[in-house]
């Protein structure tokens, strides 16, 4: 909301000396979020002022065309004698009063004027248009031509109120009554401790059964419906200059008086208006929803399909305006245009005012159904005044009249749905209790009167709300008023003191366990946007029917690309590696962990809570049965060097390996034993990934999948050849956690290392023949690590040769030759059974 000072202090008699600035440190203090303070005529200075075109001729042997122009601009040029100016504008004609900024004046942008010969001509000035006085739009995109009445040689400046300075304030949605400059100078007032001049006190005539006839068929959406009407209006009356700037400096443009009026009204009061031709309307005004298949077309020209939900105005034909939103052009006010045939100027004459008061959620569903958001519909999703439609309608005739030269009818329609005061019982303590500072009862009822609540009652107050206030619902809000009035600044900073034994759960332990772990080995980790489509999916070649697929969509999605909360995390993760590929980083790897979502494999309707008590264990039971399940993901992505060269040798890019080790390291920071294994799923390629599984409650689980993705996938996507990744169910990891880790004991023994090279068929995985090895040399062996691989003709065609390195150690004495070697040929026999293995050389 752009507010000029100039016109806050007609309703606030605010010091002389008191700038933008000082007003804003003000409204800050008391809540409001002033952004800005705009100066409006920073580096403009005279001479400029009001001029006379006198002649025009026209300069034809240019590319362009040009004029050259002499205009009277009185005795502003110290010699009387008329100004002769070369102007490209082609908008206004011999005898139109112009603005001229005369040698020496200096424009906005530090733009000088000075006498200069251009075009054959000498130049002495500049006919100027509102954008070189940073005016804002006027709507003519030319020469400003100003109405005949202003005196040759008027100060522009003055004129034009081109010196302003302009409140740009950050209205949230919780304030909407300050939309407006009564809202704001009511604030600006109670910060001041100054009286208020309420704009919308006016004497308003009763209704009567003789005003334009309404029918308010839907109460619940229009509780409040005013129409007047004037008559007999200039079809050629402009809206005045001042009326003109104003509407500028809040940031609109001025179209035609009719709706100029309007429009200032609505940044006045806050009440947003609507004015129809009343020889357009046909027949009585009606209030109502629109019916399935109704469509209209709104005042931007477009053709609009109604939905059943909305909130229509209509008349005889059909919908004449969606309400609170936008008007329909069939009712559009005329522009004012010359009869060809009889010269006789011709537009609206008659016009029906409308105020009316809509709900809040209707309109807001409204506007974001059709995406067509306006300076109404932000007002009344906010919430309006409903008690100043009847005033704002008041101020609109009476502008009209003075303004348009028209004549208001005795008519007045009002149709009112009955509604009672709403009312807060509030101890006169509670914002005491809530600041954690003594204010008093005196204070607290001071602060709410000059909110314009009324306040009754010693110890328990019941306090009524202001109708410009919808915000204000329960004792909470009351005190956030008293707080914010007294000043937040003086508040007392205390920090909390958190009980004792409540620090993060195992959960929250292990998580931040596998992030560090996982920063520590080199991965960035990126928190990448949650919502994906049914396109990521298929790029990644998920198959049908799988979990991951049944994916939970939002009602009213950011985005139609993306309508669905994420099932897998690697679609984000890999779109970050793209992106930072793309932009010169080719030696990646990211991590992300966090929630992924899928809809239950029956999905069911949740029940509506009552607000009355407290659910039942088994409501909440059914609750949580039918809500998305959301386990919590971690997954990585590799592309590039992992390694970097350097002079201890070359660079070594990132493979599979890199991938299935990441989730070795996720495994051992959550306690558990992984299961690694050859596998075949989706987006990894088929002879390069991995499959993940762990031992959970007694059940073998598949957790997740690890290696090189597919050659297809990575070109769909467009990632750098070779990407790897790895993706795994962190809950389920940590389920199979054999509990918290416990620090090995280190012994003063000495360790045995046994080599062995074992000849397999090329089909099976080291893994397995490490795991094989591991169970069958039993409790002594501390560690084993596949040293070497080797295939040629010396193994045999469809073989190969994995070596190890066997580690054992006693805690209680040093090992033997015979018991290391006994261990070793312990693994050797099992792995012999288990896969085929023969000892290489046997």
């Amino acid at each position: 909301m752009r507010v000029p000072l100039s016109w806050l202090r007609e309703y606030v008699d605010l010091p002389a000396t008191e700038t933008g600035r000082d007003v804003q440190a003000k409204l800050v203090s008391a809540g409001l979020e002033v952004e800005t303070v705009e100066q409006l005529g920073a580096g403009l200075t005279g001479p400029l002022v009001v001029g006379r075109v006198l002649t025009i001729e026209e300069l034809t042997e240019f590319k362009k065309p040009i004029r050259f122009c002499t205009v009277d601009v009185g005795q502003a040029n110290g010699t009387g004698e008329p100004q002769e100016i070369i102007c490209g504008a082609r908008n206004f004609a011999e005898g139109d009063k112009v603005v001229v900024a005369l040698p020496g004046a200096v424009l906005p942008g530090d733009f000088r004027i000075a006498e200069r010969k251009t075009y054959g001509r000498v130049s002495r000035g500049m006919i100027c248009s509102s954008d070189e006085l940073d005016m804002g739009d006027d709507g003519t995109k030319g020469i400003i031509v100003l109405p005949p009445e202003h005196e040759v040689g008027t100060d522009a400046t003055v004129l034009l109120e081109l010196y302003d300075e302009v409140l740009d304030i950050a209205v949230t949605p919780d304030r909407g009554y300050c939309l407006s400059v009564r809202g704001v100078a009511r604030e600006t007032a109670t910060a001041y401790g100054l009286p208020l001049r309420d704009p919308a006190l006016l004497d308003v005539p009763a209704p009567n059964s003789y005003g334009y006839p309404v029918r308010v068929a839907d109460p619940v959406g229009c509780s409040r419906f005013t129409a007047r009407t004037v008559v007999g209006l200039d079809p050629e009356a402009r809206s005045p200059i001042w009326l003109q700037r104003r509407l500028q400096k809040a940031g609109m443009r001025p179209i035609s008086l009719a709706v100029d009026v309007t429009n200032y009204v609505m940044l006045e009061l806050g009440q947003p208006l609507h004015a129809y031709d009343r020889s357009r309307l046909d027949g009585p005004i009606g209030v109502r929803r629109a019916e399935p298949g109704e469509k209209i077309t709104t005042l931007d020209g477009t053709a609009r399909v109604l939905d059943p939900a909305d909130l229509v105005i209509t008349d005889n034909r059909g919908p004449i305006g969606i309400a609170g939103v936008m008007g329909g052009a069939n009712t559009e006010i005329a522009d004012a245009a010359a009869d060809p045939e009889t010269g006789q100027v011709q537009g609206t004459t008659e016009v029906v005012v409308e105020a009316a008061h809509f709900d809040a959620i209707s309109i807001a569903r409204t506007a974001r159904r059709h995406k067509l958001s306006s300076e109404a519909s932000r007002r009344f999703e906010r919430g309006v005044d409903p008690q100043a439609a009847a005033a704002a309608a008041q101020r609109t005739v009476d502008l009209l009249v003075l303004l348009a030269g028209g004549t208001a009818e005795a008519g007045v329609t009002e149709v009112i749905a009955p509604s009672a005061p709403r009312t807060i019982a509030m101890h006169a303590d509670h914002p005491d209790r809530v600041a954690g500072v003594h204010y008093g009862r005196e204070t607290v009822v001071r602060r709410l009167q000059e909110v314009g609540c009324d306040v009754y009652g010693q110890d328990e107050l019941v306090v009524t709300v202001p109708s410009w206030r919808p915000d204000l619902n329960e004792p909470n809000d009351l005190a956030e008023e008293v707080i914010r009035l007294e000043g937040y600044e003086n508040l007392p900073s205390t920090l909390p003191k958190p009980p004792a034994g409540r620090g993060l759960t195992e959960r929250q332990r292990t998580h931040r366990r596998v992030g560090r772990a996982l920063a520590g080995a080199g991965y960035v980790e990126a928190l990448n946007y949650p919502f994906i489509g049914e396109q990521a999916l298929d790029q990644l070649d998920i198959p049908a029917g799988d979990p991951s697929r049944r994916l939970v969509t939002l009602v009213n999605p950011l985005s139609d690309e993306e309508p669905a909360l994420r099932s897998t995390l690697l679609p984000g993760l890999l779109g970050a590696l793209r992106r930072n590929d793309g932009r010169g980083s080719h030696d990646l790897a990211l991590f992300e962990t966090g929630l992924v979502f899928r809809t239950p494999a029956e999905p069911g309707v949740a029940v509506r809570l009552t607000v009355e008590r407290r659910p039942s264990d088994a409501e909440l039971e059914g609750l949580n049965a039918v809500l998305p399940q959301q386990p919590r993901h971690v997954a990585v992505v590799l592309a590039g060097a992992r390694e970097q060269a350097g002079w201890w040798g070359k660079d070594r890019p990132a493979d599979w390996a890199d991938a299935v080790e990441a989730a070795r390291l996720v495994a051992r920071e959550a306690g558990a034993e992984l299961l690694v294994r050859q596998g075949q799923y989706g987006p990894w390629h088929p002879g390069r990934c991995a499959e993940l599984a762990v031992v959970a409650d007694g059940t073998e689980r598949v957790v997740g999948h690890a290696g090189e993705l597919h050659p297809r996938v990575v070109k769909a996507l467009g990632l750098p050849a070779r990407t790897c990744a790895m993706e795994m169910d962190l809950d389920l990891v940590e389920r199979a956690s054999a509990g918290a880790v416990k620090a090995p004991r280190i012994s003063s023994f000495p360790v045995a290392t046994q080599d062995v090279a074992l000849v397999v068929d090329t089909a099976v995985p080291a893994a397995e023949v490490e795991r094989v090895l591991r169970e069958g040399a039993g409790e002594l062996l501390e560690s084993i690590r596949l040293f070497d691989t080797f295939t040629g003709e010396q193994i045999g065609a469809g073989k190969k040769s994995l070596a190890y390195a066997l580690r054992f150690r006693a805690a209680d004495r040093t090992l033997t030759v015979e018991e290391a070697t006994a261990a070793r040929d312990a693994a050797v026999a099992l792995a012999a059974e288990r896969t085929g293995a023969v000892l290489r050389g046997a």
